[in-house]
């Protein structure tokens, strides 16, 4: 389960990756909490051509999307089912499969951020690290901010990022 390794020039031995360390705890921690996911159909689209055979969620994984197709099953325990009622069905869903562990909305961007406008998010986390992959969508904007209030819970440092865990509050 270890994070994408990039190795710098003259970056020191100890930075290089691996599978342990504080990073891959807390990533570690997560999936093992998690019942559940939903993400975008965008995300969704960018991950089918980038992960392995065996999907690394291993959880029922709801996709938000406009056309409707049948599941996609994985190896490892991993099965992607279309939603296309709408971000609420999908959540429903995720959280009837999920039980009594947590529904985690995976992405990307645009997705996250429908759903803590709508609401539908007590808490979130992210990792913030020095990697840019493509444009991306900026943090933060669009969020509704006369209905919603982001209350910094929780902040953990490491050498590869930095974990910034945010509880949503309705205004």
């Amino acid at each position: 389960m270890g994070l994408p390794s990039a190795v710098l020039p003259g970056e020191p031995e100890a930075r290089r990756g691996g599978e342990e360390g504080r990073d891959n705890d807390i990533v570690r921690e997560t999936f093992e909490r998690t019942g559940a996911s939903v993400m975008g159909r965008r995300m969704f689209d960018a991950g089918e051509r980038m992960w392995p055979e065996e999907a690394p969620f291993h959880t029922p994984v709801f996709v938000v999307t406009h056309t409707g197709r049948d599941p996609w099953e994985r190896p490892g325990g991993t099965t992607f089912h279309f939603v296309d009622e709408g971000i609420g069905a999908a959540l429903d869903r995720a959280r009837e499969a999920a039980g009594d562990r947590d529904v985690r909305i995976a992405g990307g961007g645009a997705t996250i951020l429908e759903y803590v406008n709508a609401g539908l998010v007590d808490e979130f986390s992210i990792a913030l690290s020095p990697v840019l992959f493509g444009s991306g969508v900026r943090l933060f904007e669009g969020v509704d901010a006369d209905r919603v209030a982001l209350e910094q819970v929780r902040v953990e440092p490491s050498p590869w990022a930095t974990h910034v865990t945010y509880a949503v509050r309705k205004r």
